[in-house]
């Protein structure tokens, strides 16, 4: 199904998906897919991440369709931070906006690149995304859609990766429950360095019918509201103040043993030394 309002003029079904899944949208100078001019807003925040773009086979094309749904926030970490230092207030005010955020990028060691974790670290803080008082994303939704560059079958116990891939999701999944989220049945696209072009222009076409058909989706009414897990105040990670403080103390101690070491030794030094 395709998006409505989503055509332009002279456009039929067939040519307008073409347009989605080939990433027919301007490009910056690095082959990063443009910003959409209105920035998008509202209930669907798109999280891509990839250092690559230009060497990307899947994930660019999944950055333009997700750019030519109407009413998605799209937001291209690699390019929006590229010295990484991420304007924690202007996510947080994103994601507050948001009912779906949705996490995209391909997997790398099992994982997510490093610029998404950074992410993760700086922007989901405690007292805002969980803990006390932590509840602004309490009710969303997050969805995974991934890649990897090796086959399905390889995600096997009798094969290279030695795992199902359901095995490397335990990380995203209780980074929704502990922020009160619920972790939607993610997409996954193996094999994509060898995947034949239809598979990827298909695979394509689901991703914005996905988009656009939030939350519309059967199996969401399936899968129940999940509770934020309470973290106790003495579990607080320490923020920069309290890690000064920690600093600040053990250099103090260090200092301070540093030259009681030295005047024991000099001590020593003089009443051993004989009188000429």
């Amino acid at each position: 199904m395709l998006v409505a309002g989503a055509f332009l003029p002279g456009e039929t079904p067939a040519s307008v998906l073409l347009r989605y899944v080939r990433g027919m949208t301007t490009t910056t100078s690095t082959g990063t897919p443009a910003d959409r001019p209105d920035g998008g807003s509202g209930g669907i925040y798109v999280l891509a991440a990839h250092p690559h773009w230009r060497d990307s086979r899947v994930n660019r094309r999944m950055l333009a369709a997700a750019r030519a749904v109407p009413g998605v926030d799209v937001n291209d970490l690699y390019g929006s931070y590229p010295d990484f230092a991420i304007d924690v207030e202007a996510e947080q005010a994103r994601l507050a906006r948001a009912s779906l955020v949705v996490l995209l990028h391909p997997i790398h060691w099992y994982s997510m690149p490093a610029l998404q974790k950074l992410w993760l670290d700086d922007v989901l803080s405690y007292g805002w995304a969980y803990g006390p008082g932590g509840t602004a994303l309490q009710g969303k939704d997050l969805w995974l859609v991934a890649t990897t560059g090796s086959p399905e079958a390889s995600y096997h116990p009798q094969n290279y990766h030695r795992y199902f891939f359901d095995a490397f999701l335990p990380p995203y999944e209780q980074t929704a429950a502990l922020c009160g989220m619920r972790f939607l049945p993610p997409l996954i696209f193996y094999g994509a360095r060898s995947a034949s072009e239809v598979d990827v222009k298909s695979h394509v076409e689901t991703f914005a019918q996905r988009l656009g058909s939030y939350p519309d989706w059967p199996e969401i009414e399936e899968i129940d509201v999940c509770v934020s897990c309470p973290v106790p105040e003495s579990d607080r990670p320490a923020d920069n103040d309290d890690v000064a403080k920690v600093v600040s103390n053990a250099f103090q101690a260090a200092m301070s043993h540093g030259l009681a070491t030295a005047t024991a030794i000099a001590s020593a030094d003089d009443n051993g030394r004989k009188a000429p």
